[in-house]
């Protein structure tokens, strides 16, 4: 949960939003909010003025202006805390339930748009992370690995770890605006391996492909790293098009797999 902070602390008061004109009203809040909140006006974590200070300043209703905070919410921007107050969510969470919903039930060619996004996207970072990785970064790096190895019998954990991996791959790509493009699908990111691991045998194999990706890392070799994500993506998604083909026998495979609790 983000931490709270209380806009009423800040100054000088922010009087960067405009009144709304009456037409098309709720989409209209909605757009500006939406600009003051990527644009940064409001930080991560904020609490943002109550229901009444933006009805004021926007000059509309309290009913138009909850539709817009609802939506706001739904895709991800804001928290509506009853009670307390509502507050910006990290950036990362931006439009991010939205662009879930998107591989929720998709059909197979809208997974192969979603393969092709993450290679342009990892390819790249991980070719990055080969010429630019600190020596803590191989440190991250290498302790998501180890939690992945630990893991095996435990595909929660194993899908955390395995996520996690990938995030630190962007962080050490020192790259900021293709990292923020990664922290983007990131939702998408977990329910792509979530879905990919029902599979038997999946654990192992990723697990190996994440050694490959790793070594090349530690090597400073970004053709090998490029070449070890991408034939690692490929085949990862050609796991989750068999489970959206199969789901059924996937999930027997997966209750198979996995250690009663």
């Amino acid at each position: 949960m983000p931490p709270r902070r209380n806009s009423a602390t800040k100054s000088p008061e922010k009087n960067f939003l405009t009144r709304v004109p009456r037409t098309t009203l709720t989409a209209d809040i909605c757009r500006q909010m939406v600009s003051r909140l990527i644009a940064g006006d409001w930080s991560e974590g904020e609490r943002i003025p109550s229901e009444r200070e933006l009805c004021q300043r926007l000059g509309v209703g309290r009913a138009a202006l909850r539709e817009a905070l609802k939506a706001l919410e739904i895709m991800g921007m804001i928290e509506i805390r009853l009670g307390d107050g509502t507050y910006v969510c990290h950036r990362s969470e931006f439009l991010s339930r939205p662009l879930l919903w998107a591989i929720t039930g998709s059909n197979l060619s809208e997974l192969r748009e979603l393969a092709e996004a993450r290679c342009l996207i990892e390819v790249e970072l991980v070719g990055f992370a080969a010429e630019r990785a600190t020596a803590e970064d191989l440190k991250e790096l290498g302790r998501h690995l180890d939690r992945m190895e630990a893991s095996l019998t435990d595909l929660n954990a194993f899908l955390e770890a395995d996520l996690y991996f990938h995030l630190a791959v962007g962080k050490a790509a020192h790259s900021r605006i293709l990292r923020n493009a990664l922290e983007l699908i990131r939702n998408l990111t977990r329910n792509w391996i979530a879905e990919s691991l029902k599979r038997d045998g999946v654990a192992l194999e990723a697990l190996n492909h994440h050694k490959q990706i790793f070594l090349a890392i530690a090597k400073k070799n970004p053709e090998r790293a490029r070449a070890s994500m991408r034939k690692h993506l490929e085949i990862m998604a050609g796991h989750l098009q068999a489970t959206k083909n199969n789901p059924s026998s996937s999930e027997a495979l997966h209750r198979e797999s996995t250690p009663a609790s």
